[in-house]
Formats: C-alpha cells, sequence, structure tokens
C-alpha cells in the first residue's frame, strides 16, 4: 500500500456519486491533494484491506476539526455527492484528514525565525508566547496524529489520542527554566496523557516528553492548582533517553523534519 493508490481511492470516490449509500453519515473525511477530492475514511477502510487511520498518519496527514480546516466547496460537493442537504449541526463531530504543504511550512518557519532574531536583537520581541504554543501544539498533533476539537470551555481546542484526552505543553527556549514546565493540576486530572513539547528558539524541536497523567499526579503532585515539571525529574522520559512511548508516533517523517540537528541524531536510531 502506499500513498498513491490512497490517493487514487479518494480520486475515485469523488468522480461518483453515493446517494445510495450510508457514507453520508461518516464523519472523518480525507482529503486528496488537489484540496478538492474527498473521501470518508470508512471507504477507504473497506476499499483496502488491513488499512487503519494510522497508516494516513504515517503518510504524513494531519488530522483537524472542521472549524479548524474546511475543504473547499466541502457543502456543495457534500450535496452533489449524496443528493441530500448537508446539516450544519453535523460541522461538530466532523474532522478532516489531509495533507500539509510541509516544503511551504518548513520555508515559513525559516523565515520567520529570521524575523524574530531581527526583533528579538532590536529589543523588541520579549516573549514569543502565541507563536510557539501554536506552533508546539501543531507538531504535537502531526507528530502523534491527535485530534484537535472546539473545547467546550474557554481554553480553544482540546486534544485526543484515539478516545484519550492529551493535554499538550509548548516550552519555547534553548534551555528549560529550573522552576520546570507548568501545567494545571485540574486539566491533567482531566487528561490520560501529558505530551510535553520543548521548543528552541530557532522553532524547531529540541525535546519531546510523553508521560502518563496518573504518573504525573502521583509523583509531582501536591499542594495547590500547579505542577512544575523540572528536566532532572521527567528527564529520563526524554524521546532522547527513552523509547518508552515513542511507539506512540504516528509520523515519523514530521518528527524527524521537525526536529533540531542534534535532536534528530539522537534519535537517528529509532526513526529511520
Amino acid at each position: 500500500m502506499d500513498a498513491a493508490k490512497i490517493e487514487e481511492l479518494i480520486e475515485q470516490f469523488s468522480s461518483e456519486k453515493h446517494g445510495n449509500t450510508d457514507y453520508y453519515k461518516d464523519d472523518i473525511y480525507v482529503v486528496g491533494d488537489d484540496g478538492k477530492s474527498l473521501a470518508p475514511l470508512g471507504y477507504l477502510l473497506k476499499k483496502l484491506d488491513g488499512f487503519t487511520i494510522d497508516d494516513l498518519y504515517n503518510f504524513g496527514f494531519v488530522h483537524d476539526s472542521f472549524e479548524l480546516y474546511t475543504p473547499e466547496n466541502f457543502e456543495n460537493w457534500f450535496e452533489y455527492q449524496y443528493s441530500r442537504k448537508f446539516k450544519k449541526t453535523a460541522i461538530k463531530s466532523m474532522t478532516i484528514l489531509h495533507r500539509p504543504n510541509n516544503k511551504a511550512i518548513f520555508d515559513a518557519i525559516e523565515t520567520v525565525n529570521k524575523m524574530y532574531e531581527i526583533l528579538r536583537n532590536e529589543n523588541i520581541l520579549h516573549n514569543g508566547k502565541k507563536l510557539p504554543v501554536q506552533l508546539g501544539e501543531w507538531y504535537a498533533k502531526t507528530i502523534f496524529g491527535l485530534r484537535q476539537i472546539k473545547s467546550s470551555s474557554q481554553r480553544g481546542f482540546d486534544f485526543y489520542l484515539g478516545d484519550k484526552r492529551v493535554e499538550v505543553k509548548v516550552h519555547w527556549g534553548d534551555a528549560s527554566s529550573p522552576k520546570g514546565v507548568k501545567v494545571r493540576k485540574s486539566l491533567v486530572q482531566l487528561s490520560e496523557y501529558c505530551v510535553v513539547i520543548y521548543i528552541a528558539k530557532n522553532l524547531m524541536i529540541r525535546e519531546v516528553c510523553f508521560l502518563d497523567s496518573d504518573y504525573i499526579i502521583r509523583k509531582f503532585s501536591g499542594k495547590g492548582h500547579t505542577i512544575f515539571l523540572k528536566d532532572p525529574e521527567i528527564g529520563s522520559y526524554f524521546f532522547s533517553c527513552s523509547n518508552k512511548h515513542q511507539d506512540k508516533v504516528k509520523n515519523k517523517m514530521a518528527l524527524m523534519k521537525y526536529s533540531s540537528p542534534t535532536f534528530a541524531m539522537k534519535l537517528a536510531g529509532n526513526f529511520t
């Protein structure tokens, strides 16, 4: 099985009408490389023996909520394919799998880093929280095949690995704070896993740590509402030191591509 076969099936589905099927009930759609052809995940699962959603992650597909990524003319496409009206209420449960333009993203990261460096040197930029945090969350989503869903609270989006909630924390800097990475205890308690993405100042990944939430609560939970994950205490679980959770990686290519050269060399033995 290869990406070309998946692309062929997506185009095949889009070229025919499916009004007499139940595919309109599917809430996960896979987008072809042209950005217009689509197929429900259920169709691909039926057509390809032994095929799973993990294969899409391995081929570089990223899982986005419909609210974050809406394929061009999706509503018209849906109504044409299934000969039925598209219900707006369906948007909340729908997700999209698509392959991002990695070259454009990589070029943009290099450009952004150059701009950030100028602003830092001129003492204009002191806090780059918003961009690094969103980029780090995107890294986590891409690497681990996380689903990103609009949160019912005010905190933005929640992340899921299968049906298990994941708390994603991003630390930006070439070195960690002695105090550690700060996480809210309540959010860790609500999740099954906690992923910490360490991003260097050049916006590339310098380390990854994947922890079980119950381990964090049992090991580090004290008084108060905040937990600090310090490098000396969780360093043995860094991807550069441990392979305990490396099986959770769905997109090895993305992990290696967006890692700093030093980090990539440490991972090379496990992710080639």
